[in-house]
């Protein structure tokens, strides 16, 4: 969707082109649509059968809320979660203490938004198609008497604010998207803020003695949404960035100790399957410390083992039954789900046509015992 095309959508036209699509009988759809396209704009009438499904796909997100409010595609998928929203809202009241903010660049002002809920916000994005979702978003939500909404290059925007907050992770302006270096720049610059980045990043990837007073994984019922490099205001004076992983629905929250790496042991009775934000964080020592484990493999992260049973909010719990060498020709694990870690290529050759086991409570991890490929047979723990 074009920036004309999403203007044409917030017209009286368009508004009524998307109430004629929003709730559709599915005997008349098609000739719905047919009527609609006589009559308007092809382009429209897609743009307003498009944001149907985004305001669909986006309740996951948004709850309710989603709605009222227009997204793109790259916008709501790259958006932050509404309760991780939140959770960084909490974070700045608690930890910062401060009342103007710059928010930068906006995807569909998912950050900017909520943030408004208590700041002062000056939101900048150089992509006018950005700009303009979140001008409407903010009109539907009623917002704009919190938010000041501007296009401008970013990198030649000066914060005004007492701290800055800056997304790396979203879909950025048309040009390409500041590199991490003007990122921590402009926060650093400022002295409070944060820096958002994606999913995928690796706790080894943070630049060690960037100032950060923390980098923070988060995950929404255990996949992670996003990391965040925190500055709340004083300069930081650690070598090694503190690390932390938290946990939502819940807000349970994981710290780093600077523990060393686990041992490597064999299979215990239970398996904790760690969330993926301890993982990220490079919390998994921690973790392993708290359930008295070690890992499987040193290059498996995310599977720790331990004679002993701990109810942690920080892991899957398994009982392990029964350890299996891996042979895709072997029985064993058909008509079980299958947990791959560390196995791609095995994984591609695992056989479908293997005769059950179990009772359905049976869920089969393929993994790595001591550098070797295994399948461990595990049912929930408790």
């Amino acid at each position: 969707m074009d920036l004309d095309t999403f203007r044409a959508l917030l017209t009286d036209e368009g508004q009524a082109v998307l109430a004629a699509v929003r709730d559709p009988d599915p005997a008349t759809w098609p000739a719905t649509l047919t009527a609609l396209r006589r009559d308007h704009p092809a382009e429209l009438v897609a743009a307003a059968v498009e944001q149907v499904r985004l305001r669909r796909d986006a309740e996951a997100k948004f709850g309710v809320d989603a709605q009222r409010m227009y997204f793109t595609r790259d916008g709501l998928d790259h958006a932050s979660h509404r309760e991780v929203a939140e959770y960084k809202l909490g974070r700045v009241l608690d930890e910062m203490g401060v009342v103007f903010l710059d928010v930068l660049p906006l995807g569909v002002g998912a950050d900017a938004l909520v943030l408004g809920w208590s700041h002062a916000v000056t939101a900048v994005d150089g992509d006018p198609l950005n700009v303009a979702v979140t001008t409407a978003n903010a009109a539907a939500l009623d917002a704009q008497a919190t938010i000041w909404i501007e296009q401008k290059d970013l990198t030649v925007h000066e914060p005004w604010g007492e701290a800055v907050f800056v997304d790396l992770a979203g879909p950025g302006p048309r040009d390409p998207v500041p590199s991490l270096t003007w990122a921590l720049d402009t926060v650093r610059g400022v002295g409070a803020g944060a820096v958002r980045l994606g999913p995928d990043v690796p706790y080894g990837s943070v630049p060690e003695g960037c100032g950060a007073d923390e980098a923070e994984w988060i995950s929404w019922e255990g996949e992670v949404q996003e990391a965040v490099l925190w500055w709340y205001g004083e300069p930081g004076t650690a070598a090694r960035v503190p690390r932390r992983a938290t946990l939502l629905p819940g807000g349970a929250t994981l710290t780093g100790r600077g523990l060393p790496a686990p041992a490597v042991r064999p299979p215990g009775r239970y398996l904790y399957e760690a969330d993926a934000a301890v993982v990220g964080a490079g919390l998994v020592a921690e973790l392993a410390e708290e359930v008295g484990g070690g890992l499987l493999d040193a290059a498996v992260p995310a599977c720790v083992t331990s004679d002993e049973a701990h109810a942690t909010p920080f892991a899957t719990a398994y009982e392990i039954t029964e350890v299996l060498p891996y042979d895709p020709a072997a029985p064993g694990a058909g008509g079980l789900t299958v947990r791959q870690y560390g196995c791609a290529a095995e994984a591609a050759e695992l056989g479908q046509d293997t005769t059950p086991r179990g009772d359905g409570a049976v869920t089969v991890f393929l993994t790595r015992v001591a550098g070797e490929p295994a399948l461990l047979l595990v049912r929930p723990a408790g």
